[in-house]
C-alpha cells in the first residue's frame, strides 16, 4: 500500500509499504477514505524528529471503511463506516472508566512515562503506525472505531473525519476552559483547533476573541462570529484585549498555539540546536530541558482576567520550561491542559454532525483536499501558511 512516511526534518514522502494485517484477536483492518494534516503533526516534521525513525507512519486523523475483523470483534463488522480517534484506549480499564481514554492503563507507553497510544505520533505515544495511507490497522477495536452513517445525502466525509482529533480536542478545550455562562474567552491561535474552538464557543453562546497573525485564519474566525485581533497590529496583546473586555480581560483563555509560537527566537534557536543533536543526546535534552517556545502561552498568563481559567490544547514538549509562576499565583489563575479524551465528547457532537444545518460549519471547514500522492507537498503548504491553508484533507 502507499503511505505516508518520515524520512527526515521537513522530509517525508509517500513509499509502498507492506499492507497491515491482523496481529491480535481485537484488532481491525480499516480502509482509509479521508485522513488529515494535524497542526501537531508539524511538530513532527520540525521538532520531534529523535523520536522517530526512518519510515514510521504518519497521521492520526482517518476515517474510512472497515475491510476486516479479528475474532474477538462484535461491535464493527466489514464494510462499516468509522472514524478512528487518536486515543488508542480499551474502554475498560481504571482511566478509560474515568472517561480519560488519552491516560488508558491497557496502552500507556511505560517506557517514557506518557499516556495512551496514538497513531502514527513517536516512540513517546507508542511508534504506532499512523492513518496518512491506504489501510491502517486499528489496536483495541473492540472500543476504538466510532460508527458514523453510511454516506448519502449530506453524509459525506468532511461531516465526521474531524470527530477523530479536531472536534473532541476543541470541544475538550472549551469546556476546560471553564467559560461562565455568558462569558468570554480569547483564543490564541486561529489554525484548525483554534478555529473549531471558536465555533464551539459561539454556538454555546460565548464571546469569542480570536487572535492571530495570519489573515486567511482572522478573516475564517470572523466569518463564524468571532472578534479578531492581529497579532501584528497590536504591540501590548493583552492590553488591547483588556480594553475590550472592561478592564479586566476575558473571563478564560485558550491556547491553541503550542511549542512553535511565533515571536520566540530563543526557544526556535534551542529547537534547532537540539534538531543538530544524535537522536539520543536529542531525546535527553528534550526529556530534560526546556525546548517549548513560549510567547503564547506568556502572553495567555498576561491576558486572562484574574480567577480567570487557561485551558491548553496546544501541545508542548518541554520538560523544563521556565512559566512565570509569580504571575499565576498573584492572579490566581486555574489551568487545565492535556490530551484530548476523544470518546469522552462524541456522543455530544455527534447530533451537530448529523442535523442538516451544519451548525460547526464542518463541511466549510477544510481549505484543501488533495490526493495521498501530494502528501509532502501538503505538509510544506501547510507548515509555511501558504495558499491560505488552514485544514487539508488527504484521500488516498
Amino acid at each position: 500500500m502507499k503511505a505516508l512516511t518520515w524520512h527526515g526534518k521537513q522530509d517525508v514522502r509517500v513509499d509502498n509499504v507492506p499492507d497491515p494485517r491482523i496481529q491480535e484477536p481485537n484488532d481491525a483492518i480499516v480502509r482509509i477514505t479521508t485522513t488529515n494534516i494535524c497542526g501537531s503533526d508539524l511538530h513532527l516534521y520540525n521538532v520531534l524528529g529523535p523520536f522517530i525513525d526512518e519510515g514510521d507512519i504518519l497521521g492520526h486523523e482517518p476515517m474510512g471503511i472497515v475491510e476486516e475483523v479479528g475474532p474477538e470483534i462484535t461491535n464493527v463488522a466489514p464494510g462499516d463506516r468509522v472514524v478512528l480517534p487518536f486515543n488508542i484506549s480499551c474502554g475498560h480499564c481504571f482511566m478509560c472508566d474515568q472517561r480519560l481514554y488519552s491516560q488508558c492503563e491497557t496502552t500507556q507507553v511505560h517506557e517514557y512515562g506518557t499516556g495512551a497510544k496514538f497513531f502514527g505520533y513517536t516512540k513517546l505515544y507508542g511508534q504506532v503506525p499512523g492513518g496518512q495511507a491506504e489501510f491502517l490497522r486499528v489496536p483495541q477495536a473492540q472500543f476504538v472505531p466510532i460508527k458514523v452513517p453510511e454516506e448519502g445525502a449530506g453524509m459525506s466525509d468532511e461531516r465526521f473525519v474531524y470527530l477523530s482529533d479536531v472536534l473532541p480536542t476543541s470541544w475538550q478545550a472549551v469546556e476546560y476552559a471553564g467559560v461562565p455562562d455568558g462569558g468570554s474567552v480569547a483564543i490564541f491561535g486561529l489554525g484548525p483547533i483554534g478555529q473549531m474552538c471558536a465555533r464551539i464557543a459561539r454556538h454555546k453562546g460565548f464571546r469569542v476573541i480570536g487572535v492571530d497573525l495570519v489573515p486567511e485564519r482572522l478573516e475564517m474566525a470572523k466569518r463564524y462570529g468571532a472578534e479578531v485581533l492581529d497579532l501584528r497590529d497590536h504591540d501590548d496583546i493583552a492590553g488591547s484585549i483588556r480594553e475590550i473586555t472592561d478592564g479586566r480581560g476575558p473571563d478564560s483563555v485558550i491556547d491553541a498555539v503550542g511549542m512553535e509560537a511565533h515571536g520566540s527566537g530563543g526557544g526556535k534557536m534551542a529547537q534547532a540546536l537540539v534538531g543538530l543533536l544524535p537522536d539520543s543526546a536529542a531525546q535527553t535534552a528534550m526529556q530534560k530541558g526546556g525546548v517549548d517556545r513560549l510567547t503564547a502561552l506568556n502572553q495567555c498568563i498576561e491576558t486572562v482576567r484574574r480567577g480567570g481559567t487557561l485551558s491548553i490544547s496546544g501541545v508542548y514538549g518541554g520538560t523544563a520550561d521556565p512559566i512565570n509562576m509569580l504571575q499565576l499565583f498573584d492572579k490566581q489563575i486555574q489551568i487545565r491542559m492535556g490530551q484530548a479524551n476523544v470518546k469522552a465528547w462524541t456522543d455530544t457532537i455527534m447530533p451537530l454532525l448529523v442535523d442538516p444545518s451544519d451548525p460547526l460549519g464542518v463541511e466549510d471547514f477544510a481549505t484543501h483536499k488533495m490526493p495521498l500522492d501530494a502528501a509532502p507537498q501538503a505538509y510544506e503548504t501547510f507548515q509555511n501558511k501558504q495558499d491560505g491553508a488552514i485544514k487539508i484533507l488527504l484521500q488516498p
